[in-house]
């Protein structure tokens, strides 16, 4: 017996979808590579970066970490050890502004304009999550998820959930649970997260690094 066509899904829809994913996937880790790979052009024979190319490796580095799942941390510290102590600053800055994108963009979102987007993917139980949570308060949205964290993070997720975010942005590996920029937007679109409070708590997670860089001079070229 034929499958009747899905009346939400449009002919094509889930394709569609599909090519966006892997045009935004292809272009963010061409920009990757490039960033690297003029990184590596400037440290070998032109010293410190030019201005123009100083502000688009920030403006891309900036986009790369606010993509999910892309591993942009580890582009600001290879910037940070091919140009020495005084980049320290400009990618913080760079860094605090692309994560905080992410979480704008995450809490922007409509719950509707995202349901569609993952019905054209077919993730079915992920949408009904969503029309679940949908109708919730703020209050009933923390309970649930205070209610399916594990018994050891349930007073930080009620109670702490700005550190608890904090925490997770700087995990080791955080690239496999969506990363600084996944992290950020699902902080954004949960809406249990206020605006000035969690741009805040970026500002000091991402700071101890280039902190260390910049305040004590480390320049990681003398052993390069």
């Amino acid at each position: 017996m034929a499958k009747t066509p899905d009346p939400d899904r449009p002919p094509g829809a889930l394709r569609r979808t599909l090519l966006r994913l892997c045009a935004v996937l292809v272009l963010a880790l061409a920009l990757r590579q490039l960033l690297l790979w003029e990184s590596a052009e400037a440290e070998a024979g032109l010293g410190q970066l030019r201005p123009w190319m100083l502000v688009l490796f920030l403006v891309v580095y900036a986009l790369l970490i606010a993509v999910p799942f892309v591993p942009g941390v580890e582009v600001g510290l290879t910037l940070m050890a091919m140009e020495g102590p005084w980049i320290a600053p400009w990618i913080y800055l760079a860094t605090v502004g692309g994560l905080s994108a992410a979480f704008a963009f995450g809490e922007g979102l409509s719950y509707a304009r995202l349901h569609r987007f993952l019905t054209d993917l077919r993730m079915d139980r992920i949408c009904r999550q969503i029309e679940k949570i949908q109708p919730l308060g703020t209050a009933a949205r923390l309970a649930l998820l205070e209610a399916r964290a594990p018994t050891w993070a349930r007073p930080l997720v009620s109670r702490y959930r700005y550190v608890l975010m904090a925490v997770l942005i700087n995990l080791p590996g955080s690239t496999l649970i969506g990363g600084g920029g996944g992290l950020m937007f699902l902080a954004g679109f949960s809406r249990l997260f206020h605006t000035l409070p969690m741009i805040g708590t970026i500002m000091l997670a991402v700071a101890p690094v280039p902190i260390v860089f910049w305040a004590f001079g480390v320049d990681l070229r003398e052993f390069l």
